[in-house]
């Protein structure tokens, strides 16, 4: 892979420059120098870096969770690598409840919107309209 622009880093990564400058900042990507006060170049470890984070932030990690996963590679750490990844699989398990509920709610609406011609919507009842 040839060096890039952060156009192209951010092109290959299927993200904005802006989200590549935010990262930056935030310390979870370096900013490269210029050579000889040129354009900053980009390579393959960043393109590695972007997909950790953005594979990370797939999986509902956010981002100070994603600088200390990063962090932990350096040291090693699985223990505590670990324990973010039970966090986060128990804050899953809890919004597939909740979505299960509500799903299951607009269910019963959309069931009970089938059986009956009088009267409001229960659908649009229900959201307080």
């Amino acid at each position: 892979m040839k060096p890039m622009t952060i156009a192209g880093l951010a092109r290959e990564g299927g993200v904005g420059v802006e989200t590549i400058r935010y990262y930056q900042r935030r310390g979870l990507l370096d900013t490269p120098e210029r050579p000889g006060g040129g354009t900053r170049r980009y390579g393959e470890a960043d393109m590695r870096r972007l997909r950790f984070i953005r594979s990370a932030q797939a999986a509902g990690f956010t981002l100070d969770e994603i600088a200390e996963l990063l962090k932990l590679d350096a040291t090693d750490d699985r223990d505590r690598a670990r324990e973010l990844a039970v966090a986060r699989i128990a804050a899953l398990d809890a919004k597939i409840a909740e979505l299960q509920v509500a799903r299951a709610s607009l269910a019963r609406l959309a069931r009970h919107c089938v059986h009956g011609d009088e009267g409001p919507c229960p659908i649009i009842a229900a959201f307080g309209h």
